[in-house]
């Protein structure tokens, strides 16, 4: 059984997350942003789709990337060097959200991504929290991820590319951005093959857990992603 949660209720312990499905936790509760900086803080994050409860999930293990340790191809690298694609910081965060919910992927039917975690995670931009890595060529954004800024941890969520690389090309903006403000871990939440070539690797939940009490010391915007 799972907690459900009010308004009021408090997450209960990661601990307690089912292991199948792998990580679900609770459901219920809503999408403030007081409920998602607590959820972030604790490792547990929001996913379900349309017509289920809000679901909240913490996984064992738990895919991370370490900035210090981050891979990128020769291809990859010549992109960049290139300058084909500009990238940008948080110019157009909305956009990136609504395109990441929109983009078809291969063995996905339909997205997790929202109206209302739409509206949810720019309320979170709003306050600083919420960050958009971005790609653009021509002046259109046609590629770039978003995520979720605590402490020294970047909360990794969705990513999407309408050209080759675009994306590829903003996360290792925000790998270099990260390495600016001196963070040195990428929460990528579940274990796929693609972040893997990346150098993202997975870890249990306790280590994982011992990371955050170890890089988040405040619930407030960390500095230094505005000017």
């Amino acid at each position: 059984m799972i907690a459900w949660l009010s308004a009021r209720t408090p997450f209960p312990p990661v601990e307690t997350a089912l292991s199948q499905p792998n990580g679900l936790l609770a459901a219920g509760a809503d999408l403030s942003p007081e409920r998602l900086v607590v959820a972030y803080r604790q490792g547990i994050f929001p996913w379900y789709s349309e017509g289920q409860p809000i679901l909240w999930w913490s996984p064992d293990p738990r895919m991370v990337l370490p900035v210090a340790e981050f891979r990128a191809s020769r291809s990859l690298r010549k992109r960049v060097r290139a300058g084909i694609f500009e990238t940008r910081i948080d110019t157009d965060f909305r956009a990136v959200i609504v395109a990441c919910a929109r983009t078809p992927r291969a063995g996905q039917d339909g997205t997790w991504i929202m109206p209302e975690m739409v509206d949810a995670y720019c309320e979170l931009h709003r306050r600083g929290y919420a960050h958009s890595i971005e790609s653009w060529r021509d002046d259109r954004l046609v590629g770039g991820l978003y995520g979720i800024a605590l402490g020294r941890v970047f909360f990794g969520e969705s990513m999407f590319a309408h050209e080759t690389d675009a994306s590829k090309v903003a996360l290792a903006a925000l790998v270099a951005q990260l390495q600016r403000l001196a963070v040195p871990l990428i929460d990528c939440q579940q274990e796929t093959a693609h972040l893997a070539t990346f150098g993202a690797r997975p870890i249990p939940r306790a280590r994982f857990a011992a990371h955050l009490a170890e890089l988040i010391h405040s619930a407030d915007p960390p500095p230094g992603w505005r000017p």
